[in-house]
């Protein structure tokens, strides 16, 4: 049974960073994964992915130049460094993984992905 456990959330201020970690466990880590965001009465939207050996990463526009996505396949574990977070970055943050090694062109619809985490808060404040 393959696992998604998000970790690295919290209150930053606006100009800030943080780091968010996705530890997986189970089987077959080396595929598409990538990171969504939903904030209060809005849906799901992707921010970033990443192919299974990190080569190609791929970012919504508005987390381009302030959010970088990598992974540790050695330590199964993927992450999205924040820097310079907005209020508008503030939201529920869920890990997600692929059963493909390439990301698909539908990268940012959640139907793309098999498996989630639970998520991980984070608040901006200005």
């Amino acid at each position: 049974q393959v696992q998604l456990v998000e970790s690295g959330g919290g209150s930053v201020q606006a100009g800030g960073s943080l780091r968010l970690s996705c530890a997986r466990s189970g089987s077959e880590y080396n595929k598409c994964m990538a990171w969504f965001r939903q904030a209060p009465g809005k849906g799901r939207e992707g921010v970033a992915a990443i192919s299974s050996t990190g080569v190609y990463t791929y970012y919504t526009d508005s987390v381009k130049g302030r959010f970088t996505i990598s992974r540790d396949n050695a330590k199964m574990t993927m992450y999205l460094q924040m820097n310079g977070v907005q209020a508008e970055d503030t939201a529920m943050y869920y890990c997600a993984a692929a059963t493909t090694i390439y990301c698909p062109a539908q990268r940012w619809q959640t139907a793309a992905y098999d498996y989630w985490g639970q998520g991980t808060q984070v608040t901006v404040s200005s």
